[in-house]
């Protein structure tokens, strides 16, 4: 096995795509494995690689590491994107919450029965516009900096980059009405990094369709 972290997942965005932003933002490059049936999840809750018999599972440094925070928070520590003390820290999980909130909507939108997906998006427009970007866009303006914590690139501003595209996917005007994070999204874009995350070609996935929801249905039998 090489050097490089491994990442175990269906092929799709679902919660590993936080995951792929976090280690591309870093620089950091991966190899994936894309499960396509319910036997392969099995075998691998059967030979102890699923702790709690979730994915996604990223192996890295040694370990064989499930739940999304757990692993999200490593990289960012491992790769210097976590601030530099404790109060920072706090402030980067906090925003990270609170995006995460905003992106479990978008999450389990492709998974909407037809008669509930305009309801669910008028939501996801909703929340976004009147709960979560306004915070976003008082912290960037209150401290005029280009980042969101400590005046340094970290784990939340990768988060609320990946939030905003998202959103915009489904909300193209979103943020119409937000300024400051206009112009993050600008500079967030044009970091190398993530510039190179956003060409065609790397390992960003695209909207989930149709074949996406069956396969996840179908790998971890959901109704």
């Amino acid at each position: 096995m090489s050097g490089k972290p491994r990442l175990t997942y269906v092929n799709g965005r679902g919660r590993m795509e936080s995951i792929r932003w976090l280690l591309s933002a870093a620089g950091v490059e991966f190899e994936e494995i894309f499960l396509e049936t319910r036997e392969q999840l099995l075998k691998l809750c059967q030979d102890g690689s699923l702790l709690f018999h979730q994915l996604p599972l990223v192996e890295i440094d040694g370990m064989k590491l499930v739940q999304c925070r757990a692993i999200l928070s490593y990289i960012a520590g491992k790769y210097n994107l976590y601030g530099k003390d404790l109060k920072e820290r706090a402030l980067i999980d906090m925003y990270v919450e609170g995006i995460s909130d905003l992106m479990q909507l978008i999450l389990v939108f492709p998974f909407s029965p037809p008669e509930a997906k305009e309801k669910n998006l008028a939501t996801i427009a909703e929340k976004a516009t009147e709960r979560y970007f306004p915070v976003f866009e008082k912290v960037l303006k209150q401290h005029g900096q280009d980042f969101l914590v400590g005046n340094r690139f970290s784990w939340a501003d990768v988060q609320l980059m990946e939030a905003i595209l998202a959103v915009e996917e489904k909300v193209p005007s979103v943020l119409s009405g937000f300024p400051q994070l206009q112009a993050f999204k600008t500079k967030m874009s044009n970091m190398p990094t993530i510039k190179k995350f956003l060409q065609p070609g790397s390992p960003r996935k695209p909207p989930p369709d149709e074949h996406y929801v069956a396969t996840v249905k179908k790998i971890f039998k959901l109704n």
